[in-house]
């Protein structure tokens, strides 16, 4: 389930996470120009996927409303590592999913807890517990 919320492009803040197209975003830098004679402040956003490495910069009205995503962050155990792939069960509902290995996951072993961040399809391990 994708739960998010709505906010103001000029209340984000570096750190913040934002959804754009359907993908979660952490915002790097946020800059916002002064509102001119005949116009709205615009706001220059520049930023990074959370689960993929994909860059963007947006330029929109500061008072836009943006969706912010709220991400569940939850505990799982390797169960296998196989190859590319590392099988991880949910410790809260002890579902299985796969998920695709990562640099920083190459130490892992089976039995290892590790702290999972998930938005919908999305799965990606922050760390090891």
């Amino acid at each position: 389930m994708e739960e998010k919320r709505q906010m103001e492009i000029k209340k984000l803040k570096p750190g913040t996470y934002v959804l754009i197209d359907g993908d979660v975003y952490v915002v790097d830098k946020l800059q916002v120009s002064k509102s001119g004679k005949h116009g709205s402040a615009k706001a220059r956003i520049m930023v990074s996927g959370v689960f993929s490495d994909k860059k963007q910069t947006i330029v929109k009205p500061s008072d836009t409303m943006m969706d912010v995503p709220i991400i569940e962050k939850k505990a799982a155990q390797v169960i296998a590592v196989m190859g590319d792939i590392v099988q991880l069960m949910d410790l809260q509902d002890y579902s299985t999913f796969n998920v695709p290995m990562q640099e920083t996951m190459k130490d892992l072993q089976s039995g290892d807890e590790v702290i999972i961040w998930k938005f919908g399809n999305n799965v990606i391990v922050k760390g090891k517990k």
